[in-house]
C-alpha cells in the first residue's frame, strides 16, 4: 500500500451542481457513494476516495484554472465501452466534451481518452491507455 494514493480532497464553488455532476459520473465507473454531510460528500473505489468539500465564503472569489498552479485534471482508468457511454451521457446532460475535433484520440494518435469539465471546470479524463 505504501505510495499508493489514499484520497484526493477537492474544494467546490457550489456543492450541489458538483454533486449533481460526480452522482452520475462515479458510480458508472464503480465509486460507491460513502460519507454525505452538510458541507460535502465522497465517493470511495477500493482503498482510494474522492471528497468534494463546499468552498468557505472568505475563498469564493478565487476562482479555479487548470492552467494556473495547482491540479491540473483526474484522470481514470476507462475502457472504451465506458468511454462511449460516458460520452453518450455528456451530451445528453449537455456537458460538452474538450478537443471535439481530436474526440476520441485527443490523448494522441491511437490512444483512446475523453475529456471534459466539472463544474468548476475542472478537466476529467477518462483514458484508455
Amino acid at each position: 500500500m505504501n505510495g499508493s494514493l489514499h484520497h484526493v480532497e477537492v474544494n467546490v464553488s457550489d456543492l450541489a451542481s458538483s454533486r449533481a455532476f460526480y452522482d452520475w459520473l462515479l458510480p458508472l465507473m464503480g465509486y460507491t457513494l460513502v460519507q454525505q454531510w452538510k458541507h460535502g460528500f465522497s465517493y470511495q473505489l477500493g482503498e482510494t476516495y474522492l471528497v468534494f468539500v463546499q468552498t468557505e465564503d472568505a475563498f469564493l472569489d478565487r476562482v479555479y484554472h487548470r492552467k494556473a498552479t495547482g491540479l491540473n485534471h483526474l484522470a481514470f482508468h476507462a475502457d472504451p465501452a465506458l468511454i462511449e457511454r460516458v460520452t453518450q451521457e455528456l451530451a445528453l446532460k449537455g456537458i460538452p466534451i474538450l478537443y471535439p475535433d481530436r474526440h476520441p484520440y485527443a490523448a494522441g494518435e491511437n490512444t483512446l481518452a475523453l475529456f471534459f469539465e466539472d463544474p468548476d471546470r475542472l478537466k476529467i479524463e477518462l483514458a484508455a491507455y
